[in-house]
Formats: C-alpha cells, sequence, structure tokens
C-alpha cells in the first residue's frame, strides 16, 4: 500500500512539472481529449468500448493536434490517452484516411438488364433443348420477338449455370430415350404372386408404352425356355395386325429370356434394348403397372391357383385396358371408345365380383 500511494504522488508530482512548462493552448487540448475519454466511460457499456466511427474520428484528430503542438516523442501521448494505445489511435486514423479516398463506384449506363421473362425464357428453352448452343437460342428468341445478343445468351446461362455448349449440357438418359420412341417401344417383364397354398406364379406381360396398352401373355409356376418363347411367338402375331409396329424392345437381364426368344423379336425387325444390371427404374412403366395391378386387385384377394389368377389378371387387363383413365394419356383410357357418349342415367358395371367398378351412361 505504501508503494502504491508512493508512486501514485510520483505521478501526480510529474504530471503537476509538466502542465507548469505547458502553455494554455496545449492545456486546453489536454483537456479536450481527457474529456472526451471520461465520456466515453460514462456510457456504461462492456469494457473496451465500442467506439463509433464519429468518436474514433473526433479522438484521432485531438490526438494529432496534441502531437503536433508537444513536438516530442509519441511515448509521451501515453500520459494522455488513459483508454487506448497510441498505436490504436494511429490505426483509426489511417483507416480514416483510407475511407477518404475509397469511394464506391457508380454503376456505369452500359446495356439495360434484360426483362425477367426473357430471362427466364432463354433458360427454360436451354434446358428443355439441350443440343442447342447460344446463337440457336439467339435466333429462336428473335421469332419470339426478343432480339437479344450471343453474349446476353450466354451471360444469361452461365448466371444460372447451365453450360452454353450442347455438347457438355447433359448425356441422354434412360427417361429422353424413351419419351422418343414411346411409340414404338415394347416393354415386357415378370412379376411373381403367391397362392392360397404358398405356390409361387410367374406372370408374363407385355406393356406398349406409346398407349399404356397390357398384354398379358400368361401365368406359369414354371417359365421355361420353350414356354416364353411361345409367347413371344403369339405377341408377335398379334402386333403384326396393329397400325405402329413395334420396333424396340425393352427387357431386363433377367435369365428367363433364352437367346430364341430374342430371336423371335429380331425375326420380326424388334431391337432388343437390355436395361442396366438391377436398374428397375430404367423400365418404370411396367414397374409401375404391376404396382398397379397388385394395389388394385391382387392384393385384395386370395389367389387359389393359375387358373383363378389367369381368369382375373384377364378381367383386372380388360378393365385397365378399356375402362381406366389414365394420368399419363391425360385421364383417357389405354384403348379409346369410340361409342358415342350416351346421355341417360349413369350405370355400375361390377368386375371381379365388385372389387372393381367401371361407370357409363346408357344410351338415350
Amino acid at each position: 500500500m505504501f508503494w502504491f500511494v508512493l508512486a501514485h504522488l510520483g505521478a501526480f508530482l510529474v504530471d503537476l512539472a509538466l502542465s507548469m512548462r505547458q502553455g494554455n493552448r496545449e492545456k486546453d487540448l489536454q483537456i479536450l481529449v481527457l474529456r472526451h475519454q471520461v465520456r466515453l466511460l460514462q456510457r456504461q457499456r462492456p469494457r473496451p468500448p465500442r467506439l463509433t466511427r464519429g468518436e474514433k474520428l473526433t479522438l484521432a484528430v485531438l490526438t494529432a493536434a496534441l502531437a503536433r503542438l508537444t513536438a516530442g516523442p509519441r511515448d509521451r501521448l501515453d500520459h494522455y490517452l488513459l483508454l487506448f494505445k497510441p498505436d490504436t489511435v494511429l490505426r483509426w486514423h489511417r483507416e480514416l484516411v483510407r475511407r477518404k479516398w475509397t469511394h464506391r463506384r457508380k454503376k456505369s449506363g452500359g446495356r439495360p438488364a434484360i426483362p425477367a421473362e426473357v430471362e427466364a425464357l432463354i433458360v427454360r428453352l436451354a434446358r428443355e433443348n439441350a443440343r442447342w448452343g447460344h446463337h440457336r437460342l439467339q435466333g429462336e428468341l428473335a421469332k419470339l420477338g426478343h432480339a437479344v445478343g450471343g453474349s446476353t445468351v450466354r451471360a444469361v446461362l452461365r448466371r444460372h449455370r447451365v453450360p452454353p455448349a450442347p455438347a457438355r449440357r447433359r448425356a441422354t438418359t434412360w427417361r429422353d430415350f424413351i419419351q422418343r420412341h414411346r411409340d414404338v417401344l415394347l416393354a415386357c417383364d415378370f412379376f411373381t404372386v403367391e397362392t392360397l397354398f404358398l405356390k409361387t406364379l410367374h406372370v408374363f406381360f407385355f406393356l406398349e408404352l406409346g398407349p399404356r396398352c397390357v398384354h398379358l401373355a400368361g401365368c406359369t409356376a414354371h417359365p421355361t425356355a420353350a414356354w416364353v418363347t411361345q409367347q413371344a411367338r403369339e405377341l408377335t402375331w398379334g402386333l403384326q395386325e396393329g397400325a405402329a409396329p413395334m420396333r424396340l424392345l425393352i427387357r431386363d437381364r433377367d435369365a428367363k429370356f433364352p437367346p430364341a426368344f430374342d430371336a423371335v423379336f429380331a425375326s420380326e425387325g424388334v431391337t432388343i434394348v437390355h436395361t442396366p444390371y438391377r436398374s428397375p427404374t430404367a423400365d418404370a412403366d411396367a414397374e409401375r403397372w404391376v404396382r398397379s395391378v397388385r394395389e388394385e386387385c391382387l392384393d385384395h384377394l386370395l389367389i387359389v391357383n393359375e387358373a383363378h389368377l389367369r381368369r382375373v389378371l384377364i378381367a383386372y387387363t380388360g378393365h385397365y385396358n378399356h375402362a381406366r383413365p389414365h394420368q399419363g394419356l391425360g385421364q383417357q383410357t389405354p384403348v379409346p371408345d369410340d361409342r358415342p357418349w350416351g346421355v341417360g342415367p349413369v350405370r355400375c358395371r361390377d368386375v371381379l365380383g365388385g372389387l372393381i367398378r367401371e361407370y357409363d351412361r346408357e344410351a338415350a
């Protein structure tokens, strides 16, 4: 305690001696600096206090004026700056100088921004037409009444992360392949059904991807190579009578398909397309039909034997092809009904004992 009082008294005497040698102007500046620091302490904020840009500017200006007036070493500023170090105040001053000479650039005139609907149209055309480059997109926009430069189209594609070069935009996917060949594309697959006595039956079917029409090939407990090949022959005989013959057949790599099966379709000019290994989504339409027949029919019945399963599937495929609206066809049936609509009362017809109901109007 004695040494603390002695040190405090010594500092007071030194300050008193220095103040007697200073002029009035220097003392006034010192008083302003000290008062400003005391005012900062009175703000009741966490220490060290956070200063605003104006407070930093005031303290830096007063400190610089005091340093020029004293014309002494920078260490003497420690007697007047009680809250902050001299280096901190000098750093504030450098920051203020930098802000003085740093101006926010005004945007130049340049080209006006294109309307939002035109930009959305450019992105839409690029994503819907993967083979179109920016020059083709520019020409297509000109046909639609939008005069847009090629560099603008390229900038819009880059901004939306759409590669402008058509070769790098995207490769042909299974979805694109099926969509382009839907009218001449045929799919086939197997699914199994467990009977009441736990006997496994294999159901073989074909699906025309264009009209979504299902052809039930048959069901058996032992799908041998000869049986599968015979079902292929019977189907090709029926498809030859159609208006649009099939040209492509999608099938998986199941061992139940023998080489003779492919030979039957090759003789009719049908190309076999194999799906990748363990990729049921490559034959998504066939998988979706399997889900429909299970959820709407087979999951609600106990199948006794093979003959019973055949009768149930014939009834369901007839309903599916001629009476069941399909979302992918705009709520139309796979086989359109050419009969004129009736104007009489609505009548109901039960299928499979009322498990499925079909509605139409009686003729007048």
